[in-house]
């Protein structure tokens, strides 16, 4: 018992589990030692006193020296490897707690980064499209009911959509196409825009705000050449993948880059929500700046939207 308590609660947690192999290692010498010498002076003891120097009369057990070694370290051997069993699973199942804590930190601070990024989308389309509005406001357009509800459907969609985590691709072309209806309204016949959209799914599924930002971009940072500003989209699905495809006009002498905390935020979300699933590729050349996303290994919606 005593050699057991020792290896057990002693030995093993203090040295072994700790790693001090060298320490153990003498120690458990140092135990095997003295408790060799309490087994040789019990077995004495049962001789010259219980026994009165008859071996005959010793217990059948305890008449061999070899056989109560045994028996003694047996008893240590198997108490010591469940020991060893209660500490790893006992370290094991901290480990597995301590792991599932940090990846709850780290999705939470995700989540967080991901609404600080979504705070930061669009307000200065906001501010122009009101601008424009109160324009039209002024002059009295027939043109301003369409366009309050237009941009009352796109702050509904920034506002309340975006919270979720995904929405339907088609969901997500109607306010591109709400909001490019509103830059019409802004730049009239200054606007010279092409919309390609093929072979839409939707069933396929993409985190809100995804495509947009790139379109408020191209507005944005798009230049007037010839007294037209053109703008070129394009989107296809291709089995589980989207490819998207944007250009803007811009001035051959254009040599600053405006890619902006927008688009910066946008690679942003698109890392942390897509990963290694998704390319951006940025050029431009004499004419034109493109944007050319693709996203794979979209979620396909089993419901019908």
């Amino acid at each position: 018992m005593g050699t057991t308590y020792t290896v057990i609660s002693l030995l093993i947690p203090k040295y072994l589990i700790l790693e001090k192999y060298f320490q153990f290692l003498v120690y458990c010498i140092y135990t095997i030692i003295i408790s060799a010498l309490f087994i040789v002076i019990s077995f004495f003891y049962g001789l010259i006193y219980l026994s009165l120097m008859q071996i005959d009369n010793m217990a059948p057990m305890t008449r061999s020296p070899l056989f109560l070694f045994i028996a003694v370290y047996f008893v240590v051997f198997i108490a010591s490897a469940l020991s060893l069993v209660k500490h790893n699973f006992k370290s094991t199942s901290a480990n597995q707690e301590l792991k599932n804590r940090i990846l709850e930190t780290q999705l939470k601070f995700k989540e967080q980064e991901l609404n600080y990024l979504k705070m930061q989308i669009h307000p200065h389309f906001l501010f122009n499209t009101l601008n424009t509005l109160y324009g039209f406001a002024l002059k009295k357009s027939e043109d301003t009911p369409e366009m309050i509800l237009k941009l009352s459907n796109l702050l509904d969609y920034l506002l309340y959509q975006s919270d979720k985590p995904l929405v339907s691709l088609q969901e997500e072309i109607n306010h591109i196409n709400d909001y490019i209806a509103l830059e019409k309204m802004r730049f009239s016949d200054v606007l010279d825009i092409a919309l390609n959209i093929e072979k839409i799914k939707e069933t396929i599924q993409i985190a809100p705000m995804i495509l947009i930002p790139f379109v408020e971009n191209s507005f944005k940072h798009g230049q007037i050449i010839d007294q037209k500003l053109s703008i070129y989209i394009c989107l296809k699905c291709i089995n589980d993948e989207i490819h998207f495809t944007i250009k803007n006009s811009i001035h051959p002498s254009d040599k600053e880059d405006k890619n902006g905390i927008g688009l910066t935020n946008i690679k942003k979300r698109l890392s942390l929500v897509y990963g290694d699933n998704h390319e951006l590729k940025i050029s431009k050349n004499n004419n034109h700046h493109t944007v050319e996303l693709t996203l794979k290994n979209l979620k396909i919606s089993t419901n019908e939207f």
